[in-house]
């Protein structure tokens, strides 16, 4: 059964009434385009039926029109909720089923690249699509909502940004039933971590030249979220309990648990500033390295900080689990390496790891690491180069690793 909704009926003083016809939204009449339409949206965020598909996203604020998403292409319009929840929407007109289908892959595509940005990449396409420079993002939202806290808020969207969690909106003029059972298709089959809305998005001319808006959801679907947890290869997910019965049973393993564990506390703390804020940081390890964790999927790529003490050495190397994403992204990575040293800088070099694979690395020899001066100058020389292989590769890792396919 097909879905059916009333005209608006303009009652008028007198006892008079008028049916009110929608105006054209494509056609040889079409009165509306798209670009109107994301104006009014712009203009007017409260005309979206959020309430009804998601409460969580009520309040969103306006933030920019056609923001540009990689290759992806550009929303129509962004917006962002105070607490950091991030909504996309985009203005279309059904003009054949081919483009009611497209469409919704459009917006998915959008919402993988989005997916794959840190709150350093959204704070500057903001800045740049509005001109008002890199603090845009937050001083529109404060403007709305004067209490926002810019570290939590900074915090809040780093996260939804990691986890994919968005309002993903399309509107248009009589959007059909085969794009509902798109929608229902979708919540069944890809194990969605944001929240889907099709909007019916109906303006109506009134007689005094106003405008009358009345949006109708047709189809959302439920938000899924799904916990994973990944390890690099090598590494084991363990319990605190059950790590410290490893090492308690040998004191010699203990004692120098304790010591690496100190070093990278130390290293952490004191000297460690990294740009790009949506990088996780990892805890002190009671081994010999870190991983930092780059965006592929599976948790398959990672950046391996390490010292040798006997060495002593230090250094920063790209890692990836074989036959995985981030390997992929990683020989993308290799396929561009001139560009790849040059941005790095210093002295970064290709060597080839236990599995033959070549492996992008830049380390230094300082001494003795036991003597706090040394120690403080090897420190001083791998956080600058750690903050740097951050900045270069973590955006490239993110652009170059496949999707990761739903189930």
């Amino acid at each position: 059964m097909q879905r059916q909704h009333g005209a608006p009926i303009h009652l008028l003083p007198g006892g008079l009434s008028a049916q009110l016809v929608p105006m054209p939204q494509h056609g040889a009449e079409a009165t509306v385009r798209e670009a109107q339409i994301q104006k009014l949206v712009h203009d007017h965020p409260g005309t979206l039926p959020i309430a009804e598909i998601d409460p969580m996203y009520v309040g969103a604020v306006a933030v920019c029109r056609e923001m540009q998403l990689g290759k992806a292409g550009r929303i129509d319009n962004f917006l962002i909720t105070p607490s950091g929840l991030p909504v996309l929407v985009e203005c279309k007109l059904w003009r054949n089923p081919e483009a009611r289908r497209e469409v919704v892959g459009q917006i998915l595509d959008y919402a993988k690249v989005l997916s794959r940005w840190s709150f350093t990449d959204l704070q500057r396409e903001v800045g740049t699509r509005t001109r008002a420079g890199p603090d845009a993002l937050l001083n529109i939202v404060r403007a709305a909502n004067s209490s926002v806290d810019e570290v939590q808020f900074t915090d809040a969207v780093s996260a939804n940004l990691r986890r994919g969690r968005f309002l993903l909106l399309i509107l248009g003029d009589g959007v059909r039933e085969d794009v509902e059972a798109i929608a229902e298709y979708l919540q069944r089959h890809a194990g969605l971590h944001f929240t889907f809305g099709l909007v019916e998005f109906p303006i109506y001319a009134l007689p005094n030249g106003e405008m009358l808006v009345v949006p109708r959801v047709l189809a959302r679907t439920t938000t899924v979220v799904r916990n994973v947890i990944a390890a690099p290869e090598g590494y084991l997910v363990q319990e605190a309990a059950e790590a410290e019965s490893d090492v308690g049973s040998d004191p010699d393993r203990a004692a120098l648990a304790t010591l690496q564990q100190a070093f990278w506390k130390e290293f952490l703390d004191h000297h460690l500033k990294l740009d790009d804020r949506s990088q996780d940081t990892p805890k002190p390890a009671r081994q010999g390295y870190l991983a930092f964790m780059m965006p592929a999927p599976q948790g398959s790529s990672w950046l391996t900080v390490y010292r040798d003490l006997h060495k002593g050495e230090v250094g920063v190397f790209l890692s990836a689990s074989q036959n995985s994403p981030g390997e992929e992204a990683m020989n993308a990575l290799l396929e561009d390496w001139e560009d790849v040293r040059t941005a790095l800088g210093g002295t970064s070099r290709l060597t080839v790891d236990k599995y033959s694979r070549r492996r992008i690395i830049d380390s230094e020899v300082f001494g003795d690491l036991n003597d706090p001066n040394v120690r403080a100058i090897a420190f001083a020389w791998l956080a600058n180069r750690v903050n740097d292989f951050v900045n270069v590769l973590r955006p490239r890792i993110r652009d170059a690793a496949p999707e990761e396919s739903g189930g």
